[in-house]
C-alpha cells in the first residue's frame, strides 16, 4: 500500500461539556496509543490528544456543537479497531457500526464507529490484510 500524506495538521471538535467528553476520549483512544497531552494555551477550554509528538486531535467548549462532525483515527491492527469500539462503548459512547470489513470503501477496510456525547461520528480505520 502507498504511504499516506497527512493532509490534515489538526483537527478540534466543539463539544457541550468538556469534563464528560475529555474522560470519554481519553478511554476510547487508549487503545489506538493516543494519550490526552493537554490544552495547545494556557486557560484554553479544550483538552487535546494525540501520540506524544503530536496532539493532533482536540475537544474544546470555545467552539458551537452544531452539526456533529465524522472523525476517523488511524489504527496500525485490526485488533485496535476492535479494542477502540469496546473502549468507547464503556466510556458511555453508542454504537454506530461494530467493528468489519467494509468493502464499499476499498479493500481491506476495516473500521468500527460510535458515536461520542455529542453525537459526533468516530472511526477507527486499519487499511490493511
Amino acid at each position: 500500500m502507498p504511504r499516506r500524506r497527512v493532509v490534515i495538521d489538526h483537527v478540534s471538535v466543539g463539544v457541550s461539556d468538556l469534563a464528560r467528553s475529555r474522560e470519554f476520549y481519553r478511554h476510547a483512544l487508549t487503545p489506538l496509543g493516543f494519550a490526552e497531552l493537554g490544552p495547545w494555551r494556557d486557560g484554553a477550554e479544550e483538552a487535546t490528544f494525540g501520540l506524544e509528538e503530536a496532539d493532533d486531535f482536540a475537544v474544546s467548549t470555545a467552539y458551537a456543537t452544531g452539526a456533529p462532525v465524522h472523525v476517523a483515527f488511524a489504527a496500525d491492527r485490526r485488533e485496535q479497531v476492535d479494542a477502540f469500539y469496546s473502549a468507547a462503548l464503556e466510556a458511555g459512547g453508542r454504537d454506530n457500526g461494530p467493528p468489519g470489513l467494509r468493502p464499499e470503501y476499498s479493500d481491506g477496510y476495516y473500521s468500527a464507529f460510535v458515536l461520542d456525547p455529542d453525537g459526533h461520528n468516530i472511526e477507527a480505520v486499519h487499511h490493511g490484510r
